[in-house]
């Protein structure tokens, strides 16, 4: 099985967490999840669910368009 998705939000969380100066502690904190998880998932091991992703996105303080844009672009770049 791929982990093509699963390395893409990876990537994804972590590059917006990045370009909004954000901490994996202060991003855990906005979106009420545990730092521990939140590097789980910027290291792909961790399978998120689509709640997780939603709180992710609103502690972001993106709307879910620009998340999947940039998903996608991560994707891309990622290719086998």
């Amino acid at each position: 099985m791929s982990k093509k998705l699963i390395l893409g939000v990876a990537s994804t969380v972590r590059y917006l967490r990045k370009s909004k100066g954000l901490s994996q502690e202060e991003l855990a904190e906005r979106s009420n999840l545990d730092r521990t998880y939140i590097s789980g998932i910027e290291r792909g091991v961790r399978n998120i669910t689509l709640e997780s992703l939603e709180l992710i996105i609103v502690g972001l303080g993106i709307d879910i368009s620009k998340f999947i844009k940039e998903l996608d672009r991560n994707i891309i770049d990622n290719k086998d």
